[in-house]
């Protein structure tokens, strides 16, 4: 099985892009902070590349920006090419099935534009640990959420 679930945040803002048969898709990259610290107590991180087919490319170039929180579902592809010196260069990419935005534009807007070097770093992500079950964590989005549930089969 090949799947991949992934998150974290743009490293740059998107761009769309077209086949030559006009079919749209974009490429990005995303900062995944690992689950352990290394021997200097500091969190790595890791930079993953995506491409994103269609519609999905469409939204994503067109709500999102540079350090947007999001959650990337798709399947690993490798390849590989020789580069002008004649050296054979490997890649590997995320091509994504779904990417979801999770985190609402008035988040998005508030969060600083820059982040600085020093400090937590800016793809850790939020502690709920002293989140109180009884309280609505999606109440600031505004919107209703509707399942299907022939979604879960």
């Amino acid at each position: 099985m090949n799947r991949a679930m992934l998150i974290g945040r743009l490293t740059a803002k998107p761009e769309l892009r077209y086949t030559t048969s006009n079919l749209p898709f974009a490429r990005f990259s995303i900062a995944v902070n690992r689950t352990f610290s290394g021997r200097d107590g500091q969190r790595e991180t890791d930079f993953i590349n995506i491409v994103v087919w269609r519609k999905q490319a469409e939204n994503v170039c067109n709500y999102l920006d540079k350090g947007s929180l999001v959650s990337v579902e798709g399947r690993i592809q490798t390849g590989s090419y020789d580069d002008k010196d004649g050296n054979r260069r490997y890649t590997m990419e995320v091509v994504a099935d779904s990417v979801q935005f999770l985190e609402s534009r008035a988040q998005r807007e508030s969060r600083p534009t820059s982040f600085e070097t020093s400090g937590p770093s800016p793809y850790d992500y939020q502690d709920t640990s002293s989140v109180s079950v009884d309280e609505d964590p999606f109440a600031q989005f505004g919107d209703s959420v509707s399942i299907d549930d022939d979604f879960l089969d």
